[in-house]
């Protein structure tokens, strides 16, 4: 179709109006005369999701040594909460900002928030591995959790880059590397960790990843981010700007898809979100989720690699990275290939619901696959870690099309915004609440009722159980599109 019969399309359907100078138009007139999976789009957000997620949960498989490098625990039993101090700072640095840059993305654009970003993660995820002691990883990763507000953009982003036949492909791509990058910056940080004693004969003692031995995941995966931030700045702008044409509200009346076209926009662009009840319930069923998925990140990566004597698997940091790494391409499989052909058909709650009750029975079996040993626990492991994430990750993708739905363009990136801040504000007591749960449970061994490790998947079940019965009415309330 030539360029002005889809504007001359673009002009009849529902009224609206292109703008030559628009950005948000131009991306419209392509989404208009696109053909087949948009590939393009689908692989510039999965590099962009992914080089912000990777350092979130990177230092999870070594900050248990980290921390003990620091000195500053003065038993063992306490590691895992100062490691959760350390884990919970970026998330909280995220709550305190996630809604400004959600509206710094509606009223300048997605895309310079994307890019700033990225850079962040550039600057404050290397200072974190060049980290001397316990202040100094605390403040970096605080920095990096508050500056870096590339998530809610880039979830308003992928509402607008794709045709609607598309958009459940594009948030279940965001979701995947998200997901993708929760697993594999573990995997990152449990195989390179530590350098000079795994690997002496490329790195020695007195090199700087020697002296810095949590410093080379950090550098990598900085490095990605250096490259996605560059990349970034070719990214097309999809917010609509008319002011310098014709009023914002007969703009925005015309070109707003989901807006009836005998009722303006401007009421709808007014609406109070904390009163659009399908966007607060799925909101808050994404926080329950996120506590859980971040609460169960730290908790594993511990468990793994404490005593067996505490009850842990006694796992190197090496091991835990083999275990993330199968789990993040198993999770990948699934997210690109199952969940869109299972959300086309029975939809994302009912997909949430059972994710969730699958969930609960596989946290159950987590303590009697400590008894295991040998092959038979490498390969129950690494089943169980692909199914828990591919499980968890399937809800997330589920409520964040519901939020997506909920809103208009021009009010996307602020309940994003508000979503992140709910979400990092769970998350950010999910390592807390976790470390100092698994520190806790350590000291209980002897329990008569849930004793030491079963007691903390008891606690990550309960989160979970909360979740699921609130994805059904009338707690939430899925929008309906008029």
């Amino acid at each position: 179709m030539a360029s002005e019969d889809i504007k001359e399309t673009l002009l009849n359907k529902k009224e609206q109006h292109y703008y030559e100078n628009c950005p948000g138009c131009k991306v419209e007139l392509h989404k208009a005369s696109q053909t087949g999976l948009p590939i393009k789009e689908l692989f510039t957000m999965w590099f962009i999701v992914l080089g912000t997620a990777l350092p979130i949960s990177s230092l999870f498989p070594f900050l248990y040594f980290m921390i003990r490098d620091f000195h500053i625990a003065k038993r063992e039993e306490d590691i895992g909460s100062y490691a959760g101090y350390v884990g919970s700072a970026f998330m909280l640095g995220r709550a305190l900002t996630s809604v400004f840059w959600g509206t710094v993305a509606d009223k300048y654009g997605r895309k310079p928030v994307i890019i700033l970003g990225n850079f962040v993660v550039v600057v404050f995820n290397t200072l974190f591995g060049l980290s001397i002691n316990f202040w100094m990883a605390v403040i970096t990763r605080f920095l990096l959790g508050s500056l870096n507000g590339v998530l809610g953009p880039i979830q308003a982003y992928a509402g607008e880059i794709f045709r609607e036949e598309y958009q459940a492909l594009g948030m279940s791509t965001i979701t995947t590397a998200w997901g993708i990058g929760l697993i594999i910056g573990p995997a990152l940080g449990g195989f390179l960790a530590q350098p000079a004693e795994k690997y002496p004969t490329v790195f020695s003692k007195d090199s700087i990843f020697g002296r810095f031995p949590y410093f080379l995941p950090c550098l990598c995966i900085s490095l990605f981010s250096l490259v996605v931030s560059i990349g970034s700045f070719w990214l097309p702008e999809t917010l609509h700007n008319h002011d310098s044409e014709m009023p914002p509200q007969d703009s925005y009346n015309a070109l707003e898809a989901e807006s009836d076209t005998k009722e303006g926009s401007e009421s709808t662009s007014k609406e109070n979100l904390f009163k659009n009840w399908p966007l607060m319930s799925s909101i808050i069923i994404y926080c329950i989720i996120a506590l859980h998925a971040m609460a169960y990140s730290e908790i594993f990566s511990l468990w793994a690699v404490s005593p067996r004597k505490f009850g842990g698997l006694s796992y190197s940091t090496a091991d835990v990275g083999e275990v993330l790494s199968i789990s993040g391409f198993g999770l990948l499989v699934f997210q690109l290939t199952l969940y869109p052909w299972i959300a086309k058909y029975i939809g994302p709650i009912l997909i949430a619901r059972v994710a969730g009750v699958l969930s609960i029975l596989l946290l159950t079996s987590y303590p009697y696959i400590a008894m295991l040993s040998g092959i038979s626990l490498s390969v129950v492991m690494n089943f169980a870690s692909m199914m828990k994430n591919a499980l968890c990750i399937s809800i997330i993708t589920g409520m964040s099309i519901l939020q997506n739905k909920a809103v208009d363009q021009r009010q996307r990136g602020a309940a994003n915004g508000i979503a992140m801040t709910g979400m990092s504000f769970f998350k950010a007591l999910g390592p807390a609440g976790g470390g100092a749960l698994f520190s806790w449970a350590q000291k209980r061994l002897g329990a008569s009722i849930l004793p030491g490790d079963q007691v903390v998947f008891f606690v990550l079940n309960v989160i979970m159980a909360i979740g699921v019965l609130l994805t059904f009415k009338p707690f939430l309330v899925e929008k309906q599109n008029t």
